[in-house]
């Protein structure tokens, strides 16, 4: 999904009108979930932004997504990103699951919750701890 934002105008409720993922950008979304599942990461829950990119990655990476607003892009209007970024740390700080909690979202967004900058398609391992969470670690582009 090379680019920077989205086209003047796009909507939410239709992924032509967004920059959506390029060829080989479903084929890095697939070895991310299939690099997982050989590592025996099991996936509880998938929570994904609203944005097309988004939801087709958390599909081929794992099958399946729950939209959650507050992983939504705030790229063009920074008003939310003290809302949803104190949502998005209190989820992985409460999180309990026997497996994995994925979230997929923005590079702003990752950027707001963990200070780190990655390039597009990498991630960012973190974990609960008393005072919100801890960076473990970043993977590079699958």
């Amino acid at each position: 999904m090379p680019g920077v934002g989205d086209p003047p105008g796009f909507r939410l409720d239709d992924c032509a009108t967004q920059r959506n993922l390029s060829a080989a950008g479903r084929e890095e979304a697939e070895r991310w979930g299939r690099a997982l599942r050989e590592r025996g990461v099991r996936v509880d829950a998938v929570l994904s932004s609203a944005w097309c990119r988004c939801r087709e990655t958390a599909a081929l990476a794992f099958g399946r997504a729950e939209v959650w607003p507050p992983l939504n892009s705030f790229f063009a209007d920074g008003r939310t990103e003290p809302e949803q970024t104190r949502a998005v740390r209190e989820r992985i700080s409460v999180w309990r699951g026997a497996g994995t909690l994925a979230l997929v979202t923005h590079q702003v967004n990752i950027t707001a919750a963990t200070g780190l900058t990655i390039r597009s398609g990498a991630g960012v391992v973190v974990r609960p701890a008393p005072a919100g969470f801890e960076v473990v670690g970043e993977l590079p582009p699958a």
